[in-house]
């Protein structure tokens, strides 16, 4: 929950109903603040000290990565919000055991990244950076909201031979609405603030709001995806994993866990094996959904 909400809530009201423009810039840097900045836990420090690190600079903001391996096969790591690039390290240590070269990066406002926000146009950026220096990725891996980004970015030049998402956002209208239904903002709140990201944060591209959302031209993304989700997140729903799967169709398979959550499932070896086989494997998936745990779905 956000600090001192009652006072966000009636300022923001407030304003809007007479000048949306401040309150639209006001509501996007709320919006796009990370609620804390995680730390780096024990068993991620020996990986992390492992790392060739690196920094990027993108819209004005510094980008710390990280680079694993000979630099052969890339395999792109992707964190949610809120999060950091250790958190995918059992992913990275299992590619690195197979012969691949994880990459990955905190976003601004995240990590060791300086600055305060993020948001999906920098973490487009950033990917994009990082595909220009390490070429066509292997596999992108994506935990939560950077699964969101990632299809962002890989549906406008980044290329990946296989995508991996786990507990993943695929609509941006479900963080808009719970940004506005947990501060209870008026509806012209969120008009403005949408109308300052189209004029000031992605001017020059007519549409690229409905292009934020995961469902927008799957066909362009072109590769096999696998995706990871825990019956009982309590971030993200299953139902979003259901609609990725469905804007995905043939080329998607959705393998529903129990009992790892949100963040769990980032560590259960189960999950990292399955992904990793996955991302290395150069065949296509079945669609289908895979029950494990007892777990059991037959539909989208």
């Amino acid at each position: 929950m956000y600090p001192m909400a009652p006072l966000i809530r009636t300022a923001l009201n407030t304003t809007a109903r007479v000048a949306p423009g401040p309150a639209g810039r006001w509501a996007f840097r709320l919006f796009v603040r990370p609620l804390g900045r995680a730390k780096v836990k024990p068993g991620e420090r020996t990986l992390l000290a492992a790392a060739r690190t690196g920094t990027l600079h993108v819209r004005g903001e510094e980008v710390v990565t990280y680079a694993w391996g000979d630099g052969r096969r890339p395999v792109l790591l992707v964190h949610g919000w809120s999060s950091r690039a250790s958190r995918l390290g059992a992913f990275a240590e299992e590619l690195l055991a197979r012969g691949y070269s994880p990459v990955a990066f905190d976003a601004p406002g995240h990590g060791d990244s300086p600055g305060k926000a993020s948001n999906i146009a920098e973490y487009r950026e950033i990917i994009r950076e990082l595909h220009a220096r390490h070429g066509d990725f292997e596999a992108v891996v994506a935990h939560s909201f950077g699964v969101l980004a990632s299809l962002f970015a890989l549906r406008d030049g980044v290329r990946t031979a296989r995508f991996v998402g786990l507990g993943g956002v695929g609509s941006f209208s479900m963080l808009l609405e719970g940004f506005r239904a947990g501060l209870r903002l008026d509806e012209r709140v969120v008009r403005a603030m949408r109308g300052y990201v189209e004029r000031r944060l992605v001017p020059g591209e007519p549409g690229v709001w409905d292009r934020f959302g995961a469902d927008h031209a799957p066909d362009e993304l072109g590769a096999p995806v696998l995706l990871f989700h825990d019956e009982g997140d309590d971030m993200v729903p299953l139902a979003q994993a259901r609609f990725l799967a469905r804007a995905h169709g043939d080329r998607a398979r959705l393998v529903v866990t129990r009992g790892l959550g949100h963040r769990r499932i980032l560590t259960d070896p189960g999950v990292v094996a399955e992904a990793v086989a996955f991302a290395t494997a150069g065949s296509d998936v079945e669609p289908a959904v895979t029950a494990r745990d007892g777990v059991s779905s037959t539909a989208w």
